[in-house]
């Protein structure tokens, strides 16, 4: 079965089970159990971090029960607490794996750009009060296309065998305070999208060259890039999998304008 999920990660320890239960995994595991009357163990599409959240984060796990969608959903979100949601369930065949068969995955991260922060905003939205240039960073952002090795944008506890990763879409739009990053990838390192924040942050306000990120590209050193960018504007907009399984497929976009209320155009 597999299972799309909406979360607001502020108050969690991120996806991954730990022993305090205070992670996403935990606590669907929890309601799993509840709801099926057995043991379940969840596999995911992207295991996101602390205050990271999701639109559409894919799991899925192995169970011989027969219910309706609606069962699953409604059931599932009666038990699950209000932060995290199940947005659809779907049956699917027994060699889907929701990290393993995915295609590309989707983020978005929401930067407000103003002179005082705004407490309504906290852990929804990252916040830079310098200045910002569009036209550097869109340049800057151009550089990073393509398959490279991100090793100078990985962290150091990353576990991926290769840091090579095919970035396919690095786009940024503007709409008055507000920046949004797009990005699309085969698969990102750990904290590789917030350590790319922060390097086209820096290029933003001057303090780089757009050419800079070549330059890391090229030295493959995470110490010479900026520092890890906050997670509260990170969002899991969506996984791509073969059309076989036939799981919902949504832009970015399209989530971003049902779940937060938030478009943009071409600017």
């Amino acid at each position: 079965m597999a299972l799309g999920l909406c979360y607001d990660g502020t108050n969690w320890q991120g996806w991954q089970t730990q022993p305090s239960g205070r992670t996403i995994q935990d606590q669907l595991e929890k309601a799993l159990t509840q709801f099926l009357a057995e043991p379940v163990q969840t596999l995911c599409a992207g295991r996101t971090d602390a205050g990271v959240h999701a639109l559409n984060q894919v799991v899925h796990l192995d169970t011989g029960a027969q219910r309706s969608a609606e069962s699953w959903i409604r059931g599932l979100n009666t038990l699950l607490p209000s932060s995290i949601s199940v947005q659809w369930a779907q049956p699917v065949d027994t060699s889907f794996h929701a990290r393993f068969s995915a295609q590309r995955r989707r983020y978005i991260y929401l930067l407000r750009n103003a002179r005082v922060r705004s407490p309504l905003l906290q852990g929804k939205v990252g916040w830079v009060f310098q200045p910002l240039s569009l036209g550097a960073m869109r340049k800057a952002a151009v550089l990073l296309l393509g398959e490279h090795d991100f090793s100078a944008f990985r962290a150091a506890e990353c576990q991926a065998a290769s840091p090579v990763r095919e970035l396919t879409q690095l786009t940024i739009h503007q709409d008055h305070e507000l920046f949004v990053f797009e990005f699309e990838a085969n698969a990102f390192l750990h904290h590789m999208i917030r350590n790319l924040m922060g390097a086209l942050v820096y290029v933003g306000m001057g303090r780089q060259a757009p050419e800079w990120v070549t330059e890391l590209l090229q030295h493959k050193d995470r110490r010479r890039a900026a520092p890890t960018f906050a997670a509260d504007g990170l969002y899991l907009t969506g996984v791509d999998y073969p059309a076989e399984y036939g799981l919902p497929i949504t832009s970015s976009m399209q989530l971003c304008q049902r779940f937060l209320g938030i478009q943009w155009g071409k600017s």
